[in-house]
């Protein structure tokens, strides 16, 4: 019995991905909450991390921006690795969260907005959708002639401070984390893309940095034909425009793109994409 068909008898009892097997890059301690839900849904979950979260090199500027918050208006993040990091420092300076409650929060979607508030914080305002030009547009008319604290991964696209200083704020970007590839995970994800009991039916992409390192990981150039060949197949399931955007600069197509940018959104993109080839089978 092929795949599809497996799915189609047994959508009906609540398992609408059984028998898909889909590979998850997400970082190792981030993987649970899209592992379980689809898990849960039927599907053969392969966990190999394209991304490890790691401390900055110095932690000075995010420490010297912390102790100097009272002067800041405004405090933007954009990630649940963000706000970890900022209760650690605030938690080895001694900084209580009583200093922060003059500003005005920026938090990118839910699960930041979640963690935030798990502080103590109030959130101001998440964006309608979660990316950064998003951002942008929920604080027109709310920064100019505002100081901004910005706290973000080492590397990163610069679309919220170039475009908040056009609105005349002050920005400042400090480092909080940064991104590196998981060097155990190369040979593992080798081994199961030339695994033909292993190979995903899908991979998951929750981040630019998800699909840059998954290129590297597998030792290929962008554009390169062989790495077009080695995903003959297998479908490309994306978070968010942003990330389908990446991962046509290495001149792949995002095959599944979520609708709403949130985990959750992705899992139900995935759901509606099986359904959809399903009823072409049926």
């Amino acid at each position: 019995m092929s795949r599809a068909m497996i799915r189609a008898t047994k959508s009906s009892k609540g398992h609408p991905l059984a028998g898909l097997r889909v590979l998850v890059g997400r970082a190792r301690h981030q993987a649970s909450a899209l592992s379980t839900g689809l898990k849960k849904l039927g599907a053969q979950v392969i966990e190999i991390p394209f991304i490890e979260i790691r401390k900055p090199c110095s932690y000075k500027p995010l420490d010297s921006a912390l102790k100097g918050i009272a002067e800041y208006d405004w405090l933007i993040l954009t990630s649940v690795n963000g706000v970890e990091a900022l209760s650690t420092r605030m938690k080895r300076l001694r900084i209580d969260r009583s200093r922060l409650a003059h500003l005005q929060i920026a938090a990118i979607g839910p699960s930041t907005k979640r963690e935030i508030e798990n502080l103590g914080l109030k959130v101001a305002v998440v964006p309608a959708r979660y990316i950064a030009e998003s951002v942008v547009d929920s604080l027109k008319e709310k920064v100019k002639e505002k100081r901004v604290l910005l706290a973000r991964a080492k590397v990163a696209r610069d679309v919220i401070p170039r475009e908040l200083r056009k609105m005349s704020a002050t920005v400042d970007v400090v480092e909080a984390y940064e991104t590196v590839i998981p060097k155990s995970s190369k040979s593992r994800l080798q081994a199961v893309m030339k695994d033909p009991k292993l190979r995903p039916d899908v991979i998951t992409f929750t981040s630019s940095s998800t699909v840059r390192n998954f290129v590297r990981l597998i030792n290929l150039s962008a554009l390169e034909e062989p790495f077009k060949v080695s995903i003959e197949g297998i479908q490309l399931a994306s978070i968010g425009p942003v990330t389908s955007a990446t991962l046509r600069e290495f001149g792949l197509d995002s095959d599944i793109e979520a609708m709403e940018y949130t985990i959750p959104g992705l899992i139900q993109a995935i759901v509606s994409r099986m359904a959809s080839e399903e009823s072409r089978h049926v």
